[in-house]
């Protein structure tokens, strides 16, 4: 899990959404989305939360910059003045978020990027679409120490996680219509925490609204306050 090289096609500055990539020493690249707040680097001591965000299968299909078509990129990418470090990897089409190749990618990511930029490692928020939402639950499950509070919208997990996701700030979102990831799954993940004793999750339901939960879910300003709330225990 050791970067070899850090390729970078911008680079990064802050207010700025740039493509970077990662060369890990298994010979595996990682394309990714880099965005630095407008005020990061004011303060040399001052330590950043992070947003990992996770996209959906259409956004394998296509050149990096699709990634920004929605969530968090899209929003930095249009000019919005946002408090985080955002990393967007892309996943390859022949893959998923949940495969091991792609998690330990994901991984060692995340590590360059803690190793490499002032990162409040207390801080770091998980959310996904879609295949991402899948990626979400799937991430927080197996390495759930990581991250402060994680919102998969309109994925599906393994309620068999349940237990390993109780004590996660867990905030889901999911259209009652949607066809392509039935509501019911992020149902049964809610579920599933909640009865094994896990106060901490949240559920939005949003009625007549089919696949594409993301757009109301972003767009709730709501959501950036409620990750502000949480840090990882030490």
């Amino acid at each position: 899990m050791i970067a070899s090289t850090s390729v970078h096609a911008q680079n990064p500055s802050p207010g700025k959404q740039v493509e970077q990539s990662l060369k890990l020493a298994s010979g595996q690249t990682i394309p990714y989305l880099l965005y630095l707040p407008q005020k990061f680097g004011e303060v040399a001591t001052h330590k950043w939360p992070v947003i990992l965000f996770l996209h959906g299968r259409g956004e394998s299909r296509g050149p990096l910059s699709i990634v920004a078509k929605w969530g968090p990129p899209r929003m930095a990418a249009r000019g919005d003045d946002l408090p985080y470090i955002i990393i967007s990897p892309q996943c390859p089409n022949e893959q998923r978020w949940t495969s091991p190749k792609q998690v330990t990618g994901v991984l060692d990511l995340l590590a360059h990027i803690s190793k490499n930029f002032s990162v409040d490692k207390q801080r770091i928020y998980l959310t996904g679409l879609s295949m991402g939402g899948y990626g979400s639950w799937n991430l927080a499950a197996k390495h759930g120490e990581l991250f402060a509070a994680v919102a998969p919208i309109c994925g599906a997990g393994n309620p068999n996680d349940a237990e390993k996701l109780k004590e996660i700030p867990i905030w889901a979102f999911h259209g009652t219509e949607d066809k392509a990831v039935p509501y019911k799954h992020s149902v049964e993940m809610v579920e599933a925490i909640q009865k094994v004793g896990g106060n901490k999750i949240r559920f939005t339901t949003l009625q007549h609204i089919g696949h594409n939960s993301w757009s109301a879910a972003y767009a709730t300003p709501e959501l950036f306050d409620w990750f502000n709330k949480y840090q990882r225990r030490p």
